[in-house]
């Protein structure tokens, strides 16, 4: 399909037809001042387009991060603005795309993982992507929430800041939270100000963000939340603490929030709000996927990141869409001490590169997918020692997209 359909990085002047592309498939208008938002944001040498003729007929990009994996932080590649036109759908245009993506980092030894958010679950699996965190949307009945008596709020004090003078303070703060948060990733100036879009179309019929910031007696920030108010509901849209009571400071303060019945948040699947509540049941919350992995070196990743047990283990990778990957692995960890070789060993595990990206930060567990039938134990006891090594200490979290909305 790429002799029919071209693949190559898009030059400076092919951007807007780019951008029309994109924002078509998605069903969505270009609209003016979208050009200038995108040309700040994407990265033109890392995103690709597929072309009939003349005519840009699909494309895909890379946002390069830094991401917490269990143990350490690695880069990752974020694969994020994938589209193909509705005309040129099924002829393999796609397919490429992702083969094209992966290929490259792998022959440039660029980052050993890739990460992307899926509007579709079950278009990425098929290139080795596996469900590695999940979201759960939170929908709360304002009036049923209250905070546990005698929960420790701490003696910090909130205060209401506008963006100006929140910015420096949210920068802080999230700096220090997602270095040991699984699964977050860090911000540059231009993923913060992506993060922080308020046009009227971010908005959405609510109102402009608030800001809440909060401060210990000492004068350090340890914690915000940023939300906007919709017709009687408070839609929370960020909440990062350092401390557990800044966490819970900052939750008094928008269950008492006036003039509005309810609530929503997507958090953490682990999420301690529904365990400060006298009624964990106000807080109903519906979990779905919400960032998918790919190991594009598995013997790179593997060895990225640390676990939570000593694991000494061969394991049989089936690896169909990235050859490079099919073999055996000793991974040998304990403690800072990490390995992953190939090896001609007789495997413990055999499993396909998807489930790996699934393990990948700790929260799908081997276990669960070998009673799914998607990993086979070869050695008595490899499944309880892997899933157990492979576990974090908490449910690993993405608390933002790849994607600008510059579209």
């Amino acid at each position: 399909m790429t002799a029919t359909y071209p693949l190559r990085t898009i030059r400076a002047d092919e951007l807007d037809a780019w951008a029309r592309m994109i924002t078509t498939t998605y069903g969505q208008d270009w609209y003016e001042g979208g050009l200038r938002n995108a040309a700040d944001s994407i990265e033109p040498g890392r995103t690709i387009a597929a072309y009939d003729g003349e005519e840009i007929v699909g494309g895909a990009s890379i946002y390069g991060r830094v991401m917490t994996v269990p143990g350490a932080v690695t880069p990752v590649a974020g694969i994020t603005l994938v589209a193909v036109l509705p005309t040129h759908r099924r002829r393999g245009i796609l397919t490429a795309m992702m083969r094209k993506q992966l290929t490259d980092l792998h022959e440039s030894g660029g980052e050993p993982i890739a990460a992307l958010n899926a509007a579709e679950a079950t278009i990425y699996g098929r290139f080795g992507y596996g469900v590695a965190s999940c979201v759960a949307e939170i929908q709360a009945d304002k009036k049923l929430l209250a905070l546990r008596p005698g929960t420790d709020l701490g003696d910090g004090t909130i205060r209401l800041l506008d963006r100006r003078q929140a910015r420096p303070l949210l920068e802080k703060v999230y700096d220090t939270a997602r270095r040991t948060g699984v699964g977050w990733v860090d911000r540059t100036e231009k993923f913060w100000e992506a993060r922080l879009a308020d046009g009227e179309r971010a908005r959405d019929g609510g109102t402009a963000l608030r800001f809440a910031v909060h401060t210990e007696p000492g004068g350090e920030v340890s914690g915000y939340v940023f939300y906007r108010s919709k017709p009687r509901l408070v839609q929370v849209i960020e909440v990062a603490a350092t401390t557990r009571q800044s966490y819970a400071a900052l939750w008094r303060y928008l269950i008492d929030l006036d003039a509005h019945a309810g609530l929503t948040y997507d958090g953490a699947v682990d999420e301690p709000l529904k365990h400060l509540l006298t009624d964990p049941r106000a807080a109903r919350t519906s979990v779905i996927d919400n960032l998918w992995v790919r190991l594009v070196d598995v013997d790179r990743a593997l060895a990225a990141r640390r676990y939570s047990t000593p694991l000494d283990l061969v394991l049989e990778v089936q690896d169909t869409f990235c050859p490079w990957n099919a073999g055996r692995y000793h991974l040998w960890a304990d403690g800072d001490s990490v390995t992953c070789e190939r090896t001609q060993a007789r495997p413990g595990l055999r499993l396909t590169s998807a489930e790996l990206g699934a393990a990948y930060l700790g929260g799908t567990t081997l276990a669960a997918l070998a009673a799914a039938g998607r990993v086979e134990e070869l050695r008595p006891g490899a499944v309880t020692a892997a899933s157990l090594a492979f576990r974090g200490e908490r449910e690993p979290f993405h608390p933002s997209g790849w994607a600008f909305p510059a579209f």
